[in-house]
């Protein structure tokens, strides 16, 4: 799993992760490998819910913890890039990278609703 430290820092920055400044566990259903994610979601659709509204957690906490002037005012949910819209960004990005972690995806489409697709 994904370990990260200065979890603002990661996200706030939008620096890469690195394997020297893992320490930190992340837990929940979200920290699992993309592979694992899809293969979840195949068998059991409903199960993306769970993996959604663990990305929207995890990304309003970074969003929280975030230093001030970095993000601020930032959306999680713009109407340009609606729920189902980013769940889409979510599998595609794991369907794609099925070596990452789904906290990868999730930090790509953290720099995403940065400056939303229109």
């Amino acid at each position: 799993m994904i370990r990260l430290v200065g979890l603002a820092l990661a996200f706030g920055a939008g620096c890469a992760f690195s394997a020297a400044a893992e320490t930190d566990k992340i837990v929940g259903v979200g920290a699992v490998s993309c592979a694992q994610f899809s293969a979840e979601i195949a068998r059991t659709p409903s199960a993306e819910r769970d993996f959604l509204a663990w990305a929207q957690g995890f990304m309003s906490g970074a969003l929280i913890r975030s230093p001030p002037g970095v993000d601020e005012g930032l959306d999680l949910a713009p109407p340009s890039f609606p729920l189902p819209r980013q769940a889409a960004f979510l599998r595609d990005h794991c369907a794609t990278h099925p070596e990452q972690d789904y906290m990868d995806a999730v930090h790509a489409l953290y720099r995403t609703l940065r400056t939303p697709p229109t």
